[in-house]
């Protein structure tokens, strides 16, 4: 990531929480103790926003992967794993909002006035698409927000309804897209002295913008069709920007984090370095968290066809653990490294209805010494069951930092000896990439429009080079990371992909033109947009179908937990957060007032949307509504 050279701001109204001071953030021009609007220019702005924009989307990204079955956490792991199992928690519903409204959204509306009263059409354009970026995600995850009177000088801002901040994103974009293809003056400060997203470059910028349009665009699938700027499906509009969008690995917006610790820190989470992955944040540095079977069997048996992914060794992580009599038969060994298997969260064998999934321990058991399994330290889960006792099955996806941590490599080591080594995941290390907009998911988008065309032949056209730009992405990270410390090159989960298995994967572990289903290209999808938003808004936009995300159920300890069913009961489906405290403390009668426009809105309540079971209400886009 490049070195970000801005400061903290502070609005005059951030929705309805401001903070109360602003800190010395970076290394400015001005008193960084009084920052204010006239020392702020819009360059030194643009990479605080984008900052605290990724971390927004993140925060969002883990927390739908976690409730959407892709990950879970070892039992009675507290929030997360409770969100494992559609069981909603409140607690886990601010972060985003705060880093939206409170780091990012503050700062735009100054940016691009400033921008644009400058001729400066390139950070004005920034300004517009980074809006549409932040607010949609916004009324994704709430519904309705206050848009159009939000960060004003109003502290308790009138709310909009979910149709009025759509169509306003897609206006946004317009704008932002028309802008960026302006000439812009030579003699204004370049591009690229505030963006570290795109590192200056206005046509990825342009390509982003377009790719953003058609995601927006086909969200809207379950509307009638028509024009896009009324609300309607639009299927030609969505074609016509992925002709304009990302052509191949080379226009992604791809945020490449480092590892590093320098001296610049957030001020509004954590106090953590800005380089790293926010990823890494929640997951990468934490304990606890595995794949989910479901996540496991799209990896390594995709619809049943018997053949391997080769991103399926980066994903899933691994132990350093040598065989012995009691490692199941279904365990992939690779030297002294072991894969972990899924956790089962849908049958009636789910480990959570047993007791489960456990937390692997490393250290000595003198039961196992006893039987003969092993001497000295190794994996072991503590449990009475045969089926389960021994060499862990599961393994967490923690990793480590040279830069942050001051480890010796990219890898955990649980009692700082090789032999407890863990790898991580390809997504949550500390510098792993943030794909922010892809050609990848550009030609996913293609093949579902063109597959609901009926153009089976184009639709898999595009599903086979989208799996096929996912992993050429991936390769690129990997080969990086092992060209940074060759020693990684030992662990499966770092060695670059074979040409030879992504040629074998693509020819017989996808189907084919004739088989093709739009199970197999959302769930290919959902692959390559891992830690995505976007996936909870497919699943939301296809009702939960488990024809169409293959290997998804609703979590089985769903049906015996009264909380989970309080909060989404049986029948109904995870639609929507409730909204966050900040809203409900201080922007209630607002907050209250939107319910009116909302179907399915209890406003016999006092507050409509502190009801237990406001987590299954549609967002405006995901239903029928006009």
């Amino acid at each position: 990531m490049k070195s970000i050279k801005s400061l903290i701001l502070c609005g005059a109204s951030l929705l309805t929480l401001s903070l109360g001071s602003c800190s010395d953030w970076l290394d400015v021009n001005v008193d960084p103790e009084n920052p204010s609007s006239v020392s702020a220019t819009y360059q030194t702005r643009l990479a605080h926003i984008e900052f605290y924009t990724n971390g927004a989307i993140q925060f969002a990204a883990w927390r739908s992967s976690m409730s959407m079955g892709d990950w879970t956490r070892y039992y009675d792991g507290g929030a997360y794993w409770a969100m494992s199992f559609w069981s909603p928690q409140v607690g886990a519903v601010t972060t985003s909002y705060q880093w939206w409204f409170v780091g990012a959204a503050s700062n735009i509306d100054d940016m691009y006035k400033k921008a644009y009263d400058a001729g400066a059409w390139h950070y004005a354009g920034v300004a517009k698409v980074i809006r549409a970026y932040g607010f949609m995600l916004m009324t994704d995850l709430y519904g309705e927000m206050p848009y159009t009177d939000a960060v004003g000088e109003n502290a308790t801002p009138l709310y909009d309804n979910g149709k009025t901040i759509y169509l306003g994103c897609l206006r946004e974009l317009d704008e932002g897209i028309e802008l960026l293809q302006k000439p812009q003056d030579a003699t204004l400060p370049a591009l690229a002295e505030g963006d570290f997203w795109n590192k200056g470059d206005a046509d990825k910028w342009l390509k982003l913008g377009y790719l953003l349009k058609a995601r927006y665009c086909n969200k809207l699938s379950k509307k009638a069709a028509g024009s896009y700027l009324e609300g309607k499906y639009d299927a030609a509009e969505i074609l016509s920007c992925l002709a304009k969008a990302q052509q191949s690995n080379a226009d992604n917006t791809i945020i490449d984090h480092t590892d590093a610790n320098g001296s610049t820190h957030d001020v509004l989470g954590w106090d953590e370095p800005v380089d790293y992955s926010p990823l890494y944040s929640v997951c990468g540095m934490n304990g606890g968290y595995m794949v989910t079977k479901m996540l496991y069997d799209n990896l390594t048996n995709f619809a049943g066809t018997g053949v391997e992914d080769p991103r399926a060794d980066k994903i899933i992580p691994w132990a350093w653990s040598q065989k012995s009599a009691n490692s199941p038969a279904n365990l992939k060994f690779s030297g002294n490294w072991r894969r972990s298997l899924g956790v089962d969260m849908v049958s009636s064998e789910a480990p959570n209805l047993v007791g489960g999934p456990l937390r692997a321990n490393f250290g000595t058991n003198a039961e196992a010494e006893k039987e003969g399994i092993k001497n000295g330290d190794f994996w072991w889960i503590y449990s009475s069951s045969d089926t389960r006792k021994g060499d862990t099955i599961y393994v967490e996806c923690t990793s480590s930092s040279k830069g942050y941590a001051a480890n010796v490599d990219l890898l955990y080591r649980r009692n700082g000896t090789d032999a407890s080594k863990e790898s991580g995941s390809f997504y949550t290390r500390v510098s792993s990439p943030t794909y922010v907009g892809t050609y990848a998911e550009a030609c996913f988008i293609k093949a579902e429009v063109l597959f609901k065309q009926g153009d089976k032949s184009g639709a898999y056209t595009a599903y086979k080079e989208g799996i096929k730009a996912s992993i050429d992405c991936m390769n690129e990270k990997l080969n990086t990371w092992c060209s940074e410390d060759a020693s990684l090159r030992n662990c499966p989960s770092f060695t670059p992909m074979e040409q030879a298995d992504i040629d074998n994967f693509l020819a017989t572990g996808i189907g084919t033109a004739n088989d093709l289903t739009l199970g197999k290209i959302m769930t290919q999808k959902r692959l390559a947009l891992h830690f995505s938003v976007e996936i909870w808004n497919d699943m939301r936009r296809y009702d939960f179908d488990p024809e169409i995300f293959l290997g998804w159920d609703i979590p089985a300890y769903h049906a015996i937990s009264a909380d989970a069913q309080k909060g989404i009961p049986n029948g109904k489906q995870y639609r929507r957060w409730r909204q966050c405290s900040h809203e409900l403390n201080y922007n209630s009668r607002n907050l209250q007032a939107i319910g009116a426009e909302v179907p399915g809105a209890d406003m016999s309540q006092a507050m409509w949307n502190n009801a237990d079971d406001v987590w299954t209400i549609n967002v405006w886009w995901d239903s029928t509504q006009e």
